[in-house]
């Protein structure tokens, strides 16, 4: 009987030993699944704070190029032709500071991606420096044809940084799958 005690003991101890393992195993694994989701969600987060913040600087510096060339309704409202050249000689001369601005704020887009959202900026960037030369041509010329090449080109930047934005929304969204 003794005998048979010690064995039911020791057959004890081992299922104590064995389940206790088993426990601390998946313990381990369910605090190390605990902490890649940890990880993973602070990732996620940290990005799309990154991507906020240079799709912000993107429409800031889109938006500070865009009051330079709202400044045409005063040129037209200008009450003699030089008076209308120094409005738009002045525009024009506000447009590089922006211009440059809107360069750095690309490449800000560029390093966070997405390669869609990537590319719209670089589409806005190159847009946006198609107007300043039509700008330029307005200068001395009061005909309608300048006009409306600016306008035309104006309207193209316009379109592409609604665009942008869109795609930018877009890829801040939190997706089901990363929540």
């Amino acid at each position: 009987m003794t005998n048979s005690g010690l064995w039911v003991g020791i057959l004890t101890a081992l299922t104590a030993l064995g389940a206790s393992y088993i426990t601390a195993r998946a313990t381990s694994r369910a605090a190390l699944a605990q902490a890649r989701t940890t990880t993973l969600a602070q990732a996620l987060r940290e990005q799309r704070d990154r991507r906020r913040s240079a799709y912000r600087e993107m429409m800031s510096c889109a938006h500070a190029f865009n009051e330079v060339v709202w400044q045409i309704d005063d040129a037209d409202a200008a009450p003699t032709p030089e008076s209308r050249d120094a409005v738009l000689t002045q525009m024009y001369e506000r447009l590089a500071p922006a211009l440059g601005n809107m360069n750095k704020a690309t490449n800000e887009v560029r390093l966070d991606g997405p390669v869609k959202v990537s590319d719209a900026a670089e589409q806005v960037r190159q847009l946006a420096r198609r107007v300043q030369p039509r700008l330029k041509a307005l200068i001395g010329d009061n005909g309608p044809e300048q006009r409306r090449t600016y306008d035309a080109a104006y309207m193209d930047f316009r379109q592409a940084y609604v665009t942008f934005i869109g795609l930018a929304r877009e890829a801040l969204e939190v997706k089901n799958n990363e929540v």
